[in-house]
């Protein structure tokens, strides 16, 4: 929805209205919020929208003539009804956080090579990590606070035996504004829980996948599993995800000559491939030798599909959507490293010991599980919450910077 949301509502013929009305959404940014979108001059400087709402209101009333003026109040109040509240999850630089990512393990059915070192990772002790209830009871707090799309994450998140219990306990938080719950899996054992999956609520689904060549998925993985996942991936489009993500981390000399055979998959697929540039992450030895920049994997794709489409993303979207013209999907890139889109993180991490993330490159984390069995009430867990939230940086120190950081491995973080 564009312009003041309503605008559509006001007569067709207040020509004057509607020029006044055009000229004033040019000069403003817009942003939805609860289902009415209203103009943005400028970020809120507190808490409140009471500034925009006010120049909103004098822009709608003075261009308002011929009988009009009582249909624009009539709307801007409408919009003051809805206006939200000042939230706990809106950070020093204006970023409001309404995804979150929640970690069910720390355990996995693979250990690939970007992710955790060959000989595993010594695992939190069970009574350590949340339960069922202690997961739900903080998703729920979080969606009162404004979260709207949760993505569940492991390690290997399948591989929870009450899986089905956290996904149908998170569908009962939609009307309270939850709105997408989605997972992501590297589908080794996926293909046989998806009905269910999708019966209890799970609507968004991201694959892991780095390579569509049986034998070096057994050398990126340590283990084998690549015919499950494909069938796994055949199976979700047929049950009517849509799109299937599949996510491929892309490393220099191991798997960058396949980028071009993942672009040939959206030929007849309705899937989203999305390339992620490889990331340093505590014991997966990175180093800029192994980098491949999203622009360059884009001039391989070029070279082998001239044409190719930029598609809109949204404001928060992690990726840069693409697609070849014709083909059934769409392919994108995950540009973490080479061009940051810190500006617009919307994410935080609930990690499956109970620790919160505020951002993923982060080393700083809180302890929620502590608090939360001490029996405190969910107004100090909240408390607790947005003084981390309001802690975040503008943007993480860059490649060259993390590689030298302490941070988790990436499979005790969930991506």
């Amino acid at each position: 929805m564009s312009g003041f949301g309503g605008a559509r509502t006001i007569s067709r013929n207040s020509r004057l209205f509607k020029a006044a009305a055009a000229t004033v959404r040019r000069k403003q940014q817009l942003r939805a919020h609860s289902a009415v979108a209203y103009a943005t001059v400028s970020p809120a400087p507190t808490t409140g929208h009471e500034d925009e709402l006010q120049l909103n209101h004098d822009n709608v009333v003075d261009a308002a003539i011929g009988g009009k003026r009582q249909l624009a109040r009539e709307r801007l109040q409408a919009i003051e009804k809805v206006r939200p509240m000042p939230s706990s999850l809106m950070d020093t630089f204006g970023r409001h956080h309404s995804y979150l990512r929640i970690s069910l393990t720390e355990k996995c059915n693979l250990r690939c090579t970007y992710c955790m070192p060959a000989e595993g990772l010594p695992l939190t002790p069970k009574n350590h990590m949340l339960t069922t209830p202690e997961i739900l009871r903080l998703a729920r707090m979080f969606v009162e606070e404004g979260v709207t799309k949760i993505r569940l994450t492991g390690g290997e998140p399948t591989v929870r035996r009450d899986l089905m219990d956290v996904i149908s306990g998170l569908n009962e938080l939609r009307p309270l504004g939850l709105k997408a719950i989605g997972i992501t899996t590297n589908a080794i054992a996926l293909k046989r829980k998806l009905p269910m999956l999708k019966a209890n609520g799970l609507d968004q689904l991201n694959i892991s996948l780095d390579t569509l060549d049986a034998h070096k998925f057994v050398l990126m993985t340590r283990r084998p599993g690549f015919q499950n996942v494909i069938d796994s991936i055949k199976e979700a489009v047929a049950l009517g995800f849509e799109p299937v993500k599949l996510n491929a981390v892309v490393i220099k000399n191991v798997n960058d000559d396949e980028v071009v055979k993942f672009i040939a998959m959206t030929k007849d697929l309705p899937i989203y491939v999305r390339f992620i540039e490889y990331m340093p992450f505590g014991g997966n030895r990175w180093n800029e030798e192994k980098f491949v920049s999203y622009k360059s994997m884009l001039e391989m794709i070029k070279a082998e599909y001239p044409t190719v489409d930029k598609l809109d993303d949204a404001p928060n979207d992690t990726s840069k959507a693409y697609a070849v013209p014709g083909f059934a999907g769409k392919f994108g890139f995950i540009t973490s490293m080479s061009e940051h889109f810190c500006g617009t993180c919307n994410r935080l991490r609930l990690l499956a010991d109970g620790n919160l993330k505020v951002c993923l490159f982060g080393n700083s984390e809180v302890n929620l599980r502590d608090a939360l069995r001490s029996g405190v009430d969910d107004s100090l867990l909240l408390e607790t919450v947005s003084a981390a939230v309001k802690r975040k940086k503008a943007r993480h120190a860059g490649m060259f910077e993390l590689k030298n950081m302490p941070n988790r491995p990436m499979t005790m973080i969930g991506g």
